[in-house]
């Protein structure tokens, strides 16, 4: 029986660019080399296209980029093509793909646009579609279907880029509905990048122009002081989700530092909780995860405050996949370890799509 083939795509613009490089150096090193073959395309920070048929441990380091062996390659929206065109030496040829795993995160990626193409080739992709990306991906928009369904988030405010001519009454607004401190974030972006919190009127003001550095929307949430929680769902028609884990952040809030650089945080798998608690965040998990229409994997954060309310804070369609991420870590506390979960991450695409045609 011939293998599957399965593209993976990393890297892409966005602020999230090497983040993506180690998630998908985690996912290849654990699909089963006896079922796949892996097509290895990244994307470069300025959206160029690459076939990658190098090492894999130069992909995490960004050296894959300059080995002279990768070729420009676009996928093809034209169906008839089932994949990759590359080119070559100005010879053309196409790679068919039968399955891909589109390992990015953030903007141009994680936010409905690849699932867009992947839709247009109509070849089968693991992860949400593009409403569910697209809405997962913008926090107002979030925000907006989670309080419209009962599902509590942070009481919170949004600007627009051209409010800026008026920044400092908009600020003072915000202050007055929510109070100090705030958070604020730009609006489509991941990993905490371009988020600040605020304790006063010139901290805000400072936090919202960083954010529109990212966005051209910025939103403005009320500080909860808690416990952050996270659980990984897994599944499209009967999806599931793991034992609720807990993120010991070593800086003020869980920044991107704290993610990805520094040494210090901690994950508590499972947290402690009582069984009733840990039951009432998992369902309100999977029920967000079906309110915003989500099918494959997600990520659904929390705060937990010291009078037990639970407040839903964000969801992740891509959530990160490194070696050291919270997803593949609280799934593993299931039994799935990370060939076992990215196996049944590419077979349930493939299953779905046979389901759709």
């Amino acid at each position: 029986m011939s293998k599957i083939r399965v593209a993976v795509l990393f890297g892409g613009v966005s602020s999230e660019h090497d983040i993506s490089l180690k998630s998908a150096t985690h996912v290849i090193q654990n699909i089963p080399q006896e079922k796949y073959d892996v097509v290895c395309v990244g994307i470069t920070k300025k959206g160029r296209w690459l076939y990658y048929p190098g090492d894999l441990s130069a992909i995490a380091t960004g050296e894959w980029e300059r080995n002279p062996d990768c070729t420009s390659t676009v996928l093809s929206p034209d169906p008839i093509h089932k994949g990759l065109i590359t080119i070559e030496n100005g010879m053309v040829s196409v790679k068919k793909v039968d399955v891909v795993f589109p390992v990015l995160h953030g903007r141009n990626g994680e936010d409905g646009t690849i699932q867009g193409l992947l839709e247009l080739a109509k070849i089968p992709y693991v992860g949400c579609g593009v409403l569910a990306s697209a809405a997962c991906m913008d926090k107002a928009v979030t925000h907006t279907i989670l309080d419209h369904n009962g599902i509590r988030t942070a009481k919170w405010r949004m600007l627009l880029e051209h409010e800026m001519n008026h920044l400092s009454e908009k600020c003072r607004e915000i202050a007055d509905a929510l109070g100090y401190p705030v958070f604020v974030k730009p609006a489509n972006s991941g990993s905490s990048i371009g988020v600040s919190r605020a304790d006063n009127e010139a901290q805000l003001l400072d936090a919202v122009k960083l954010a529109f550095s990212h966005d051209d929307k910025v939103i403005v949430e009320e500080c909860i002081e808690g416990r952050e929680l996270e659980v990984a769902v897994f599944g499209y028609d009967a999806p599931f989700a793991s034992f609720v884990g807990e993120i010991s952040s070593c800086k003020e809030f869980y920044d991107f530092d704290a993610k990805y650089v520094l040494d210090g945080s901690q994950l508590s798998i499972p947290a402690e909780l009582t069984l009733e608690m840990n039951r009432e965040i998992q369902q309100i998990a999977l029920r967000a995860y079906k309110t915003m229409g989500c099918k494959g994997l997600s990520r659904v954060d929390f705060f937990l405050t010291p009078q037990n309310e639970i407040i839903l804070n964000e969801i992740n369609t891509m959530p990160g996949f490194t070696a050291i991420s919270m997803y593949p870590k609280l799934m593993r506390h299931l039994g799935m370890k990370p060939s076992y979960l990215i196996d049944k991450l590419i077979e349930q695409a493939l299953d779905n799509n046979d389901r759709a045609c």
